[in-house]
């Protein structure tokens, strides 16, 4: 019997090597990263919000300090017209009145008089009257003269205008018959300020008023403006005003008034802004910043804000040039102003950007 040959084991060794090999590159091959360009899904395209590249005026948005403060044009001031003592007043500084509304009462010598003076004059005139009658009679039974009837006839008109003038300063005064003037108010509003309190003493000649009523549907802001801006400000330019109160609503103005002078202390020039006071939002003494856009002759590419993304202190955009030719693009922005960027570089006039889900999309590219 023929004997057979030893196998060496170092050759299954290298076999199964072999084998190993080639197993590892074909597993490395199928692991191979395969890059798919990024599209657009239908339907986030539906949805999305597409800005076109433009070129226009440059604006700059110039913000102002300043302070709520009352429309003095539909201000009222209430002064005392007589001396007394005041009573029953019924409102508090705060308090939304309405015109003829009673505020207080004031108990009043002076008013008593007038009184007594209307009815004095009530009795002449009635007095004169009968004269008057008896002198006509005797003038018919020739007792009296032309000139003792005419002498009637002046005193009767007399005394009329005598009630005539207390009637109407009685009227001034309250029309009261009960010795009492009732303040009331002379508009709609609310009490804005309230310098008096029941029982004390009050005279014509205070110098400060009673109660002060504004009506809030207009208020002012009064701004500072520095001199470095004076120039960049005009009556009749449009004004957003923003509070700390309402931070994510804007109120729209007008710039009504440049006060033209410095103050001597601060230096800086008063602004005054006109605007409307929805459901009385806006109260006086607050806080308010005021933003003037100053548009300028100078020209450049703009976008809207909302077009960019920021991320590692840089500007970027997504520009679409179709569903499958989506890029993103660095851009140098030079200033923004609020709803509009200005761009140095990075996009040109007609490029279409995504304005919504822009950093979504940005996310799927980077990934």
């Amino acid at each position: 019997m023929k004997r057979s040959t030893p196998i060496n084991p170092l050759i299954f060794v290298a076999a199964g090597l072999s084998l190993l090999n080639l197993f590892a590159c074909n597993s490395n091959e199928n692991k191979e990263d395969v890059r798919v360009p990024y599209t657009v899904p239908d339907s986030l395209m539906k949805t999305l919000v597409i800005d076109t590249v433009k070129v226009t005026n440059i604006t700059y948005a110039i913000k102002f300090n300043g302070a709520v403060d009352f429309n003095t044009d539909k201000v009222i001031n209430i002064f005392p017209l007589i001396s007394g003592t005041l009573q029953d007043i019924s409102v508090m500084q705060g308090d939304q009145v309405k015109a003829g509304q009673v505020l207080g009462v004031i108990k009043s010598a002076e008013v008593a008089n007038y009184n007594a003076a209307l009815i004095n004059a009530e009795t002449n005139v009635r007095l004169t009257a009968k004269q008057l009658d008896q002198q006509r009679d005797l003038f018919k039974s020739g007792l009296a003269s032309k000139v003792d009837i005419t002498s009637a006839e002046v005193n009767y008109e007399q005394a009329i205008a005598a009630r005539t003038a207390a009637q109407r300063i009685l009227r001034i005064n309250g029309n009261n018959p009960n010795g009492e003037y009732v303040i009331k108010s002379p508009i709609d509003g609310f009490i804005v300020q309230k310098n008096v309190t029941n029982s004390i003493s009050i005279r014509t000649d205070n110098s400060a008023p009673m109660f002060t009523i504004s009506n809030l549907k207009k208020i002012w802001v009064e701004a500072n403006v520095y001199e470095e801006n004076i120039g960049k400000v005009h009556e009749g330019d449009e004004a957003e005003v923003s509070t700390i109160s309402y931070p994510d609503k804007v109120f729209k103005g007008k710039v009504d008034k440049l006060m033209n002078v410095l103050d001597p202390n601060s230096k800086v020039m008063k602004m005054k802004v006109v605007l409307d006071n929805p459901n009385f939002m806006l109260k006086p003494q607050m806080f308010a910043t005021v933003t003037v856009n100053n548009t300028e002759n100078e020209q450049a590419i703009a976008v809207s804000s909302s077009d960019l993304i920021f991320d590692h202190s840089q500007y970027y955009v997504i520009i679409l040039k179709g569903p499958k030719d989506v890029q993103i693009r660095p851009v140098e922005v030079s200033s923004i102003n609020g709803k509009l960027a200005y761009i140095k570089s990075g996009v040109s006039k007609g490029d279409r950007l995504i304005g919504s889900q822009a950093v979504l999309i940005y996310g799927s590219l980077n990934n």
